[in-house]
């Protein structure tokens, strides 16, 4: 009995470090955005950089875990923006403004996930190689979208699998132009997020609710 519980005290210490880690990482990454380096966030936690190497195993495993950790809030942001009482243009819009307010409002740690260091070829000491780290997480968003959207849209025959494509589609749409947005500033957020809106709504418009479903 004692040594479960001395495990578990030692499994929750080694959470509440990773967490503590993890906020570490964050805040240099908001500073230095794709260029973060282990060694900065070793100096930012007041850890020897064999210590953060420890609990992620490398910037590979580090990068996992920042990205889950960002994806998980951004998703439950999206699923709370699709779930408020609303018409369904309002959700779509307010959906869409919900992840373009969250590149907004963080765009370092945005260019850390989605853009490698501007490095041509950065040393192991500098910035991430996130460039083939980025596409495993928008396709998690498309799962996760599409499967939002099986769950409230019927789509006539095979809708499971039409969720799946609008699901991966709808993500790397708003990638794409959020992208080019965030680094051009041609139009204001609000004007995107309507010229976006536009875009999906025809046959979603025309779409019933999934019976049974939570609605849409």
């Amino acid at each position: 009995m004692e040594t479960a519980r001395q495990a578990e005290r030692q499994r929750s210490a080694a959470e509440r470090r990773r967490r503590e880690l993890l906020e570490a990482a964050d805040r240099v990454v908001l500073r230095d955005g794709p260029k973060a380096s282990m060694n900065a966030i070793a100096a930012e936690a007041g850890i020897t950089k064999p210590i953060l190497y420890r609990h992620f195993g490398d910037k590979g495993g580090l990068y996992r875990a920042l990205a889950k950790r960002h994806t998980d809030a951004l998703l439950s942001a999206l699923r709370a923006a699709l779930d408020a009482p609303a018409e369904r243009r309002e959700r779509v819009e307010a959906t869409l403004d919900t992840y373009l307010a969250a590149i907004e409002a963080r765009p370092q740690v945005y260019r850390f996930l989605m853009h490698p260091s501007d490095d041509a070829a950065p040393s192991p000491e500098q910035g991430f190689d996130v460039g083939r780290h980025s596409a495993p997480l928008l396709r998690r968003l498309g799962e996760e979208l599409g499967k939002v959207i099986a769950e409230r849209v019927d789509l006539g025959p095979d809708s499971e699998q039409m969720a799946r494509i609008w699901g991966h589609g709808i993500v790397g749409m708003m990638h794409a132009a959020g992208d080019w947005w965030l680094g051009d500033r041609p139009c204001s957020r609000a004007q995107l997020v309507r010229s976006l809106a536009d875009l999906l709504w025809g046959r979603l418009a025309a779409a019933g609710d999934r019976p049974g479903g939570p609605g849409f």
